[in-house]
């Protein structure tokens, strides 16, 4: 829960008492279930089943969901419904069993629910009395002879009941049914069972009967008390209710509700069958009546009992009076309309009890510390509790606590083998600890105990975090205030040892480790440096470990040498055992026969493990005194008892639902919940089958509760609670049960996926919310059903079974439950789901799951930071990549590495910052657009900027290996399948397997003392060659990195070497051969991989200097000198044909085969190049040629791209792009001055090429397109040498000079081409009022033309000088710039024509009228000018200078500033109109429009004085004093629409807010220095870019906030890690647009509150639709528009000089004003068709 202030709120006394408790391990001061306000919800309801079953149905259908989500949402606690009845059989409905476990779980509501605990459902029927399930021998025996003597048949009751001598006293016990009657269990007949039912319903009523009689025979006679009758005379609801409503305080009472429904003048209605589930009605004298004695107890219970608990109590109750329908009684159609008010009422009264007892519970949820000590806590009670040992190691560890004053303090060590009972001990002296200390030091002393059960919760596994938490403990209880924990383990262990020094004789400490094996080996905490031996007199430390695991105790022993310092925990003597066993049993008033006792002697003479001898004492607790019993009957060893405990538990809960709830138990990460089994057995669908045949025709809805009972109940124990996080959750209580259950429910791989699947869509919620799962026809379970047969489903069957779907009820799974969705921030997270579902995900093999719900997912992002689980989030992102090596996860890893500082600090910021990030990568990285889509949606509840167009540089670093000191001495290097696994080859004749992430070597091959000289993998990657300096090819089993077979490569006698020796000139492989060649040689040699022999030789023409091989592994390729190459068969050897190329000076270099295109490209050495068709393989013809030799001829590498469209050829000083369609030199790019290109490639769509120089330790990104380079990227290894392209993942790999290896993905790097700049820092950004186009001046000859949506440069209007002005129409058609040559230019953007050109003057600013038709040019030194923007012709001039213009709304004046007066001159003469001057010497400052009021100017002058000026009244409305030297520094001045404020900023960290209204000033502190201000159209936000003051550690240059003025909060907050040089909003809708240095820009826009349409216009937006399928997004081919040459028009002094040849003509004035005439409509109607004209002329206007 993070709420405003919740985390510090004040906790109350109680709270307060229990949290210091808890941190002081005064487990004595906990409550049973350690958590202040209850487990959960746990309501128990008590009714008879018969009469209301519709009832229980419906609210479990309609209410009981709808009140379990409210509890999550609101309070993070389960609510959970008690209903035994539910599911169960009738004839079970009396079971003595079951009303035994129906009061120990009232028993459990009553206690621990934390609302309401109690419903009752009181209708007109009383209910059967019940059948005792046990008697003692005394009273059953007078029971008997009553009932004799009441002359009552007694053979039955003699029958069913028999004497049992194991109890305590004997008892007589009834019989159960399926001995009793054989047939019973037989339930897949049908016909057996009904019969065993009604036999059995006789049977029943006849023992009713004879106790009944028989009781009250002795109760008339005084011989039996009232309360002994009571419970042989009452019914189970009698019962419930008195024990739940007769003894209970009225505080108590409020958390309970009674129901009851009375039908009036029901006895009339007797006769009819169906009405005998409403009333008890006997059968008399062949009539039907309403049992008058049940009635009489109904009236007792209904009418006396109840109203006398409401007259103490606030007990609520309800009655209700429903009337029957006079011919059908209490029909279908009364009891639904009875229902309904029912659900209604029942959802009101929980709702209300809840939030009237229920405390919102935030401690654990903010206090991670304090959820750690109370779930050890939990533990501890919990295991104590089994404590049954008074052994004397107990009172070892007792004395060991005490504090002592003299002698020298170490460790205690407690070893044993498992199952010996450390656990159990080291619980039970935790639990007494504090309470030994206070005796022995005063009840004044305070004494602290930490106990950590390690391995029982996440962060008690690795040292770091076991130490860190200890620490904060410690700190806590000694309130020792610690700035902040140590990152290094040495100093967190330092900071330990220092603060055990805290500790002293009046506040002892004992800290206890359970289970030291359990650490995880980083650090090296098995090592114990970390334990402190010598300990200050007032600390003791207790371990436990097992004595044969990770050498621990060994270790011990090193460090410990005192003997007394160690206590073993040994098997126990049998006797001892028995007198154990004796004692446990007496506590259930049991024991065993003497002759049975021979076989408990003899099972513990081979087992007296404490564990051994609780789990015969369950087994012989169920012994009957004339139980058959042998040698067989218990087990020998703790395994085998534990198997035949989970055994016998599949007759009570079937195998099948036992066999996954243990299983289910067991997978779980951390322990499940009683709903989450529930919820998880009922979206099993074998375990759905199993559990009853009638749910193939009604809706099963879920598992009855009873089956989770019984499991509880007879694992009690076994199967622990524990408390996490408000979540009681049921785990094994130790390691054992665990690998047992394990080894029996989790050993079949298909079932296993199959469960981790079911978990996974739970907690995914894919069920969720109604959806309904079918039972699927296909199921194995379903087939194999006895009932099937041995014929499998016919299609029909199969269709029908398809059909059945049913609701099971599972609940929402959200990361966090939101408790108000105005608060986003306030909420209680879904820790359950936190914690298991990337668990099941994993292993379940659910990759996409993984990815789009939990990783991509923002909502689990924030949240996880929100909670300071950071850390965990990576850690769990790098897990999902381990997974599924999807690079889009690694990128992301990166990118959370990199924001870190920021988002920790401010989580909100979290969607921004990503969106900036990932925006620029979306089109490489596709799967990053599924979270930029949840950013979108969820983003804007925290932060409401949301980027639209990120120009952001990627920031990435590659994986890096130093292979060698030197890359003198790495021979080779190849990549592989794996992205993350290469095979490097060394001079020194070693070849390695890395895997570079981990930098782990996998695998080493040694050719020693043969140098490698060359090394390739076979295109599947099966075989690795490897070529040697002792001319051998070696051939290996690249897998298992075996040598398969060593081949010499020898010359033929036609290679004429003249018998000197020589190397291996180079080798090739094809699909199945290897090709090699020695030097000078003409021969190839080929040999077959597969069985490792030569097949023959090639003979060619010439020297061989390369081989190719065609894909499809047909045909070999020799180049040779004289530039000829020779084809050859490599099947059968035949030599096919023979080309030699028109320039023959050089030798073939490169070979590329064109398999689509049947083409063979030969370069030779010399960059000269030549194509040949191959399509007749015999007779190949040339199809083109070029003669490249020129002095940068030397051709360095060449690659053919991947759809064969295009070749580079990489040259020393050029790289060239040649077209394979035309054969043509598409592009050229040239290295500078200097420098030279040492390799070169191709990204894998062809856009870009990647390439590194000589002597530079960079790579370069250079576009095709325009041939500019992208980006930089710096290698901080050292120069780069080689650069290795991998086609499979395209990775690139370069080689330093230091012998590093990077691995550099491609994808990322050529994404930064996507960011079009335009080279210089932009000075100015001017949008049109309309439209999504934005235009740039950056300081250049050119306005740059971006389109919004993508922020791609779609045009480039070319000036002669310099751009110093721009202004456009409202449309954004027609624009008009100005340069530093006296120019003005008006452009028709959309065709990009300068339709013409103005010289004469220059002009200082640009302004045009609102409507449109005219443009303002101000001029510094001469006469200004207003003309019409039609025709080029002059309006008016104006002769006087202004300042900081502008123009009125209405189009009526131009109005600036000129030193100490503000002048409004009219746009039609050019006379000034209006004028405000300042007196006594003072200037004016700044002026401002206010827009909602056009003639309403605001100025302020250097007395700082802020003026309020009525243009049209000529009078100062309003004047407001600003304090003394406020405008010293001013830096910008916004007015709001209205007028009402005015924000100044004057270059510090304020923003000054001034209501020019009230002249009050309010100062709102910024959190860094204002650099620039802008305030949106309708006033309602301000938006600002501040320089930080702090050092971010994420590289932020600025920031870039959005205040809502209403409120003055900060809505949103997005760092920039660029200089931002220009800011300004969009008109429309809040749009943001920011220039940078770079001659980049960002878009932004504003989501305040989330609203469809704007949701929408992000969705849809060009920058998130980057990625809809598999093809890639087309740029936009940028337009370069040129100026004209020649001007249209010429300014001189007064007039315009038109030229000759111009559209436009010289005309008078007054003409102007008129129809244009036919020598300029040209140029008007081009203007006109694009300017918005108004329906009024400008005349009117004035």
């Amino acid at each position: 829960m993070w709420a405003a202030g919740a985390g510090g709120r004040a906790a109350c006394p109680r709270d307060a008492a229990l949290r210091k408790a808890a941190f002081a391990g005064n487990l004595a001061a906990l409550p049973a279930h350690l958590v202040p306000g209850g487990r959960s919800v746990r309501v128990f309801i008590s009714a008879n089943p018969e009469d209301t079953i519709a009832e229980r149905s419906a609210l479990r259908e309609h209410v009981y969901p709808k009140l379990r989500e409210f509890c999550r949402e609101n309070y993070g606690l389960e609510f959970q419904v008690i209903d035994l009845y539910w599911g169960v059989e009738a004839d079970e409905w009396d079971s003595p069993e079951l009303q035994k476990t129906r009061m120990k779980l009232l028993e459990d509501c009553l206690k621990s629910s934390a609302g309401p605990c109690f419903v009752g459902l009181l209708g007109e029927k009383y209910g059967n009395i019940r059948i005792p399930g046990e008697v003692e021998s005394a009273e059953f025996e007078m029971i008997l002879d009553a009932a004799v003597e009441a002359k009552l048949e007694t053979r039955i009751i003699e029958e069913w009941y028999c004497r049992d001598e194991n109890a305590v006293p004997p008892a007589y016990y009834l019989r159960p049914k399926s001995e009793m009657l054989k047939s019973y269990q037989n339930t897949m007949e049908p016909s057996s069972n009904s019969m065993n039912e009604n036999k059995w319903q006789d049977i029943s009523e006849e023992i009713k009967k004879i106790f009944k009689t028989a009781v009250k025979l002795l109760y008339e006679k005084g011989k039996m008390k009232h309360s002994q009758a009571k419970r042989y005379l009452s019914s189970a609801i009698e019962d419930e209710l008195d024990f739940a409503l007769g003894k209970q305080t009225p505080a108590f009472l409020k958390k309970c509700v009674c129901y009851i429904r009375k039908i009036a003048n029901i006895e009339r209605f007797v006769k009819i069958p169906e009405m005998g589930k409403y009333m008890d009605v006997v059968h008399t004298a062949g009539k039907f009546l309403r049992d008058p004695e049940a009635h009489e107890k109904l009236i007792k219970l209904r009418d006396e009992f109840i109203p006398t608990i409401v007259a103490s109590s606030n007990l609520r109750v309800y009655t209700s009076v429903t009337h029957c329908d006079m011919k059908l009684g209490y029909s279908q159609e009364v009891e639904n309309h009875y229902i309904e008010g029912l659900g209604k009422q029942f959802y009101e009264d929980m709702i209300d009890i809840i939030q009237a007892t229920v405390q919102q519970n935030f401690d654990t949820e903010t206090d991670l510390l304090y959820d750690e000590v109370l779930q050890h806590s939990s533990l501890c009670k919990t295991y104590s509790t089994f404590y049954e040992y008074r052994c004397e190691a107990l009172n070892i560890v007792h004395k060991y606590v005490l504090p002592s004053k003299i002698g020298h303090i170490n460790p205690l060590i407690i070893y044993g083998g498992p199952c010996t009972g450390k656990t159990l001990l080291l619980a039970e002296v935790a639990k007494k600890a504090y309470s030994w200390l206070q005796e022995e030091m005063g009840p004044d002393s305070d004494p602290v105990v930490i106990i950590r059960f390690l391995g029982s919760t996440e962060t008690s596994i690795d040292l770091k975090n076991i130490l860190q938490s200890i620490c904060e403990q410690l700190a806590v209880n000694y309130r020792c205030l610690v700035q902040s924990y140590p990152k290094k383990i040495h100093d967190l262990r330092d900071l330990f040892i220092n603060l055990l020094n805290e500790s002293s004789f009046h506040r002892p400490l004992v800290i206890i480790f359970d289970a030291l094996e359990q650490l995880t080996d980083s650090d090296d905490a098995r090592k114990l440096w970390w334990l402190p031996i010598h300990l200050p007199r007032s600390v003791r430390i207790i371990l436990s470990t097992l004595p044969n695991k990770h050498g621990i105790l060994q270790k011990l022993r090193c460090l410990i040498h005192e003997e007394d310092n160690y206590i073993e925990l040994t098997a126990r003597d049998r006797k001892m055992c028995s007198q154990v066993l004796k004692h446990q049993l007496l506590r259930v008033k049991r024991k065993v026969t003497s002759g049975q006792q021979i076989y408990v002697n003899e099972a513990f003479s081979k087992c007296t493990l404490p564990m051994f001898v609780n789990l015969t004492f369950r087994e012989v607790k169920n012994w009957r005194s004339h139980k058959d019993v042998d040698e067989t009957s218990l087990c020998v060893t703790v395994h085998e008892s534990i198997e035949q405990l989970f055994w016998s538990l599949e007759g009570k809960c079937g195998s099948r639902l036992l066999s996954r709830a243990l299983g289910y138990i067991t997978m779980s990460k951390s322990g499940l919940s009683e709903m989450e089994l529930e919820d998880i057995l009922a979206l099993d669908n074998s375990v759905m089958y199993e559990v009853s045949e009638s749910i193939r025709e009604s809706n099963p809805l879920r598992i009855p509760y009873v089956y989770i009972a019984r499991l509880k109940e007879d694992l009690q124990g076994y199967l622990i609670e524990r408390q996490v996080k408000n979540v009681t959750l049921l785990l094994w209580a130790n390691r054992h049960l665990h690998l047992i259950a394990q080894k029996l429910y989790l050993n079949n791989e298909e079932d296993l996926q199959e469960m981790h699947m079911i978990m996974a869509e739970y907690f995914l919620g894919v069920w969720s919310g109604g959806r309904r799962k079918p039972f699927y026809s296909n199921d194995q379970y379903l087939n194999s059903c006895p009932d099937r047969g041995s014929r499998g489903l016919n299609e029909e069957e199969k269709h029908c079974m398809d059909q059945i779907a049913f609701d099971r009820q599972a609940p929402d799974q959200p990361w966090v439950f939101q408790c108000n969705p105005l608060e986003p921030d306030i909420f209680f997270i879904n820790h359950r789901k936190m914690t298991e579902l990337i668990h099941h995900l994993t292993r379940c093999g659910r990759t996409d799951d993984l990815l789009y719900g939990v990783i991509m997912n923002f909502s689990w992002l924030y949240t996880m930071i929100r909670i300071g689980q950071f850390d965990k989030a990576l850690s769990d992102i790098e897990l999902a990549y381990a997974y599924s090596q999807e690079k889009e996860l690694k990128f992301l890893a990166s990118t959370l590495r990199s924001i870190k500082f920021k988002v920790v600090k401010y989580p909100g910021s979290l969607s921004a910052e990503l969106q900036q990030r990932l925006l620029p990568v979306v089109s490489s990285l596709p799967k990053l657009r599924h979270l930029l889509l949840e950013c979108d949606k969820d983003g804007p509840k925290y932060c409401s900027i949301v980027p639209l167009h990120s120009s952001m540089d990627v920031t990435y670093s590659p994986e890096r290996l130093p292979l060698s000191s030197s890359c003198m001495h790495v021979t080779e290097i190849l990549p592989t399948f794996n992205p993350s696994t290469i095979i490097a080859a060394l001079e020194n004749g070693s070849i390695s397997t890395w895997d570079v992430e981990t930098r782990q070597l996998l695998r080493q091959i040694t050719t020693s003392p043969s140098v490698i000289i060359g090394m390739k993998l076979t295109s599947d990657e099966r075989y690795l060659v490897v070529a040697t300096t002792n001319n051998t090819l070696l051939i290996y089993d690249n897998i298992n990195s075996c040598l398969l077979s060593e081949m010499e490569i020898k010359g033929s006698k036609h290679c004429g070497l003249g018998g000197a020796s020589s190397f291996i000139n180079g080798f090739t492989l094809s699909v199945n051969h290897a090709l090699a060649w020695l030097e000078a040689s003409k021969d190839v040699t080929v040999i077959d991989l597969l069985y490792g022999w030569p097949l023959y030789h090639f003979h060619c023409w010439y020297e061989v200097t390369c081989v190719q091989c065609s894909p499809d592994g047909v045909y070999a390729f020799c180049g040779q000198y004289l530039n000829t190459t020779t084809i050859f068969h490599l099947g059968s050897g035949e030599k096919l044909a023979t080309v030699t190329s028109e320039f023959s000076g050089g030798f073939v270099k490169f070979l590329l085969i064109l398999d689509k295109a049947q083409e063979m490209v030969m370069v030779d050495s010399e960059g000269s190049l030549s194509v040949w068709n191959t399509e007749e393989i015999t007779n190949p013809q040339l199809t083109d040629d070029f003669d490249c030799r020129r002095d940068d001829s030397e051709v360095v590498s060449i690659e053919l791209s991947e759809d064969q469209s295009a070749i580079l050829i990489c040259k020393a000083l050029s790289i060239e792009l040649l077209d394979t369609h035309v054969w043509k030199v598409a592009e050229k790019f040239r290295a500078k001055h200097n420098e030279r290109f040492i390799s070169a490639v191709l990204s894998k769509n062809g856009n870009c090429i990647i390439a590194s120089m000589e002597n530079t330790s960079a790579i370069f990104v250079w576009r095709r397109d325009t041939g500019q380079c992208m980006a930089s990227l710096q290698e901080i290894s050292g120069t780069i040498v080689r650069l290795i392209k991998s086609n499979h993942h395209n990775m690139l790999l370069s080689l330093s000079t230091s012998g590093v290896l990077s691995i550099w993905d491609i994808d990322i790097i050529t994404a930064m081409s996507n960011i079009d700049k335009s080279g210089k820092p932009i000075q100015r950004l001017v949008l049109p009022a309309r439209g999504e186009l934005i235009y740039t001046l950056d300081g250049s000859d050119s306005v740059h033309k971006w389109n919004f949506s993508t922020g791609y440069i779609e045009a480039i209007f070319k000036h002669e000088g310099i751009v110093e002005n721009c202004v456009l129409t409202s449309s954004g058609e027609i624009m008009v710039t100005s340069d530093d040559k006296c120019s003005q230019y008006v452009w028709h953007t959309v065709s990009g024509e300068n339709i013409f050109r103005i010289n004469g003057q220059k002009i200082s600013e640009l302004m045009i009228t609102h409507n449109d038709q005219f443009v303002v040019s101000l001029c510094e030194q001469n006469a200004s000018r207003v003309w019409r923007l039609a025709t080029g012709h002059r309006v008016c001039n104006i002769l006087v200078a202004l300042q900081n213009a502008f123009i009125t709304t209405a189009n009526t004046f131009v109005v600036g500033m000129a030193k100490n007066k503000v002048l409004a001159v009219s746009l039609w003469t050019g006379s000034i109109t209006k004028k405000f001057c300042c007196d006594d010497g003072a200037s004016i400052v700044d002026v401002k429009l206010i827009p909602d009021c056009p003639d309403i100017i605001v100025f302020i002058t250097s007395t700082e004085t802020v003026n309020i000026w009525s243009l049209t009244e000529e009078v100062i409305c309003r004047r407001v004093q600003l304090p003394t030297n406020f405008l010293k520094n001013l830096e910008d001045f916004e007015m709001s629409p209205n007028g009402k404020l005015g924000i100044i900023t004057r270059g510090d960290e304020n923003i000054n807010v001034l209501d020019l209204h009230s002249g009050k000033l309010r100062v709102v502190h910024a959190p860094g220095i204002i650099w620039r201000q802008r305030l949106s159209r309708d006033g309602r936000y301000l938006v600002y870019i501040c320089f930080l003051n702090e050092d971010d550690d994420n590289g932020a240059i600025s920031s870039l906030i959005v205040m809502r003025l209403a409120d003055g909060k900060n809505i949103g907050a997005c760092s920039l890690y660029k200089t931002p040089t220009f800011l300004t909003l969009s008109q429309r809708h809040l749009n943001i647009i920011i220039g940078f240095d770079d001659g980049s820009i960002g878009t932004y826009t504003v989501v305040d509150r989330v609203d469809a349409a704007l949701k929408i216009k992000i969705a849809t937006s060009n920058s998130r639709q980057i990625f809809n399928n598999t093809t890639q997004v087309i740029r936009p081919k940028c337009h370069n528009y040129s100026f004209k040459v020649t001007a249209d028009c010429i300014w001189r002094e007064s007039t315009e000089v038109f030229a000759r040849d111009s559209p436009i003509t010289v005309i008078e004035p007054e003409v102007s004003e008129a129809t244009p005439t036919k020598k300029h409509n040209y140029c008007y109607e081009k203007v006109c068709s694009a300017i918005d004209c108004r329906g009024h002329s400008f005349a009117a206007d004035n």
